[in-house]
């Protein structure tokens, strides 16, 4: 190997990194539509089946069908941003969110009523809480500046929603155009392989998206009928949010539940903490336990079962190994990757004794 070789390689390996350098840079910095395009394809899949079933027992054509589909999914999202408006400025109005000095005295009443419940007070709790400065040493002005950031977030988030609903259009509308622009990157051989590939895997995850729509909804249903027997107020949005966090998981059902009781104690700031607020939130307690144990037992092993075909313990694997990598995002989009992984590897090493099984049930 002579020196013009070696220079030639090693002009060649600094460009190959300068172009993956670009590469990186420019998904960067277009990071907000490969977001959009996630999610609206997330919306496709789901709306897949809508599609389906309007072209095949309605006999719309295939306009029609998407347009009725889109026309569902948009009213659906400004249902729910209208449920939530009311809670928000509920809850703006009793966490005092423009009074600071008021929301402080609240906070420190919630404390002294549960020290005093508990007799906490007799180990002199309150005295070292009072020492310790600790509500003089919190920035209550978070809240406010939180609230004006989300007024000012809007804007960002009608032109995404514009984005995601005109790109979920045409993933609806024309559903062999990401197939199509992807089966020009594969060699001819390879075709019909990545076709079978593709059909599956949007087979599958339609199944699982509409699958966990399927579980919202039944955690919802539990959720609101609990809050309303209690006498939460806003019980039917709290519900909402609590199960649509139920999403992320492990994870989801914890947030859901803290916040839940936290929207709870919230509500009720200035009532007797013996009376009102310890009971309702014990009530609270019971209902996540509630909904927990019948999504837990009944309704994730059916979804998993039957949309993505993986064993539970493999899902929980899963799940807890993309999470030690990618964090909450990658606990979310573990269950879809995983399927996806498996229908290609089974496509494409079929013979491979560890492919054939984890996917003998595909």
């Amino acid at each position: 190997m002579n020196s013009k070789q070696v220079s030639n390689g090693i002009l060649r390996a600094i460009g190959y990194l300068l172009g993956v350098a670009i590469l990186l840079f420019f998904l960067y910095k277009i990071q907000s539509v490969i977001v959009y395009i996630a999610i609206s394809a997330v919306i496709s899949l789901t709306g897949r089946p809508i599609v389906a079933f309007l072209r095949r027992r309605l006999k719309f054509n295939n306009l029609l069908a998407v347009i009725t589909t889109m026309i569902m999914l948009l009213g659906l999202i400004l249902g729910l941003v209208g449920l939530f408006i009311p809670l928000i400025v509920e809850q703006g109005h009793n966490l005092s969110l423009l009074d600071i000095e008021k929301l402080q005295v609240n906070i420190n009443n919630i404390y002294n009523e549960t020290a005093s419940h508990f007799n906490l007070d007799k180990i002199n709790t309150g005295d070292s809480l009072e020492n310790s400065e600790l509500f003089s040493n919190l920035n209550f002005s978070v809240i406010p500046e939180f609230l004006n950031s989300v007024v000012s977030g809007l804007g960002s988030f009608s032109i995404g929603l514009f984005s995601v609903l005109f790109i979920s259009f045409f993933f609806l509308k024309d559903s062999k155009l990401f197939e199509n622009s992807l089966l020009t990157l594969v060699p001819d051989s390879k075709v019909s392989r990545v076709k079978n590939s593709i059909e599956k895997i949007k087979d599958l995850l339609s199944r699982y998206f509409v699958g966990l729509v399927f579980q919202i909804s039944v955690i919802f249903v539990i959720y609101t009928i609990g809050l309303l027997i209690v006498g939460v107020e806003n019980a039917v949005v709290i519900a909402f949010l609590c199960a649509l966090i139920n999403l992320i998981p492990y994870l989801g059902p914890v947030i859901g539940g803290c916040i839940m009781v936290l929207l709870t104690m919230t509500s009720n700031l200035g009532s007797s903490f013996s009376d009102v607020i310890l009971p309702e939130t014990l009530y609270v307690l019971i209902v996540i336990a509630i909904g927990q144990l019948i999504d837990n037992f009944i309704s994730q092993p059916v979804i998993f079962s039957r949309s993505v075909k993986s064993h539970p313990l493999e899902i929980f694997l899963v799940i807890v190994i993309a999470g030690l990598l990618f964090g909450i995002v990658g606990m979310i989009i573990a269950i879809p990757g995983y399927t996806a992984l498996k229908v290609i590897l089974k496509e494409f090493l079929a013979d491979n004794k560890i492919v054939q099984s984890l996917t003998e049930n595909l």
